[in-house]
C-alpha cells in the first residue's frame, strides 16, 4: 500500500524517523537521499509512503520524492532484492543516476553501491533496463554528455518508452534507419513497419 503522510518531524536518526500526525507518531524507515533534505526537528514534512506487511512484521517507509518511492518499489521486483538493499540503492546513488547506470549496463558502477554484488547488479540491469526511462521520468540519456549518442540510439529509447522490449526496439530502429535519418524519421518508419 502506498500513500502520503504529512506531519511534524519529531525524531530523526538514520535510517529511522518519527513524524507526528495529529498526535500520533509514525515511525518510518527512509533512505539517506530523504534524510539529506529533511527539515529540522519540529518542522512540517510531507512524505510519500510505502506500507509493507509480511507474515511477521509491518513496515512503513518514507520518501521526499515520488521518484524515490517508485525506485524503491521497482528495485524490490528484482529477484533476491528486498527493502534493505532497495534503501541502500537510494542511499548510494540518485534516482536518475541509478537509471542511467542500469540503461548503460554499468555493472562496475552498480557494484560500488553497498550491498550490491556483481550477480545482483547483473540481475538489476536485465530486469530493470526496460523501466529505466520511467525511473528518470521519461528522459533517458546515454553516456555522460546528457544527450543520446546518435539518432538511432534516441529512436531505440523512444521505442522502449512506447513499450517495446530493448531487443525488439533495437531491431526495429536498425531496420528502419537509413543514413541521414533523424530520430523522429526512424521512429515513424519503425512504427509504420510494425503496423504491416
Amino acid at each position: 500500500m502506498i500513500g502520503r503522510l504529512k506531519g511534524i518531524v519529531i525524531h530523526k536518526q538514520p535510517p529511522w524517523l518519527v513524524v507526528d500526525v495529529n498526535g500520533v507518531g509514525y515511525e518510518l524507515e527512509a533512505p539517506m537521499s530523504t534524510f539529506y533534505d529533511l527539515p529540522e526537528l519540529g518542522r512540517e514534512v510531507s512524505l510519500f509512503t510505502h506500507y509493507a506487511q509480511k507474515e511477521d512484521s509491518v513496515s512503513l517507509y518514507g520518501f521526499l520524492r515520488e521518484g524515490e518511492r517508485r525506485l524503491f518499489r521497482d528495485v524490490q521486483k528484482v529477484s533476491g532484492i528486498g527493502a534493505k538493499i532497495a534503501l541502500a540503492v537510494l542511499s548510494g546513488v540518485p534516482v536518475d543516476e541509478f537509471a542511467r547506470l542500469v540503461q548503460a549496463g554499468d555493472i562496475t558502477a552498480l557494484t560500488r553501491i553497498p550491498g550490491i554484488g556483481k550477480k545482483t547488479a547483473e540481475r538489476m540491469v536485465v530486469e530493470l533496463r526496460d523501466r529505466a526511462a520511467d525511473l528518470m521520468g521519461g528522459g533517458v540519456t546515454l553516456g555522460g554528455s546528457g544527450a543520446p549518442a546518435d539518432p538511432q540510439s534516441e529512436a531505440i529509447i523512444a521505442l522502449q518508452q512506447l513499450g517495446y522490449k530493448p531487443a525488439e526496439a533495437a531491431r526495429m530502429a536498425r531496420d528502419a534507419s537509413e543514413s541521414g535519418d533523424d530520430a523522429a524519421t526512424i521512429i515513424r518508419k519503425a512504427l509504420k513497419s510494425a503496423l504491416r
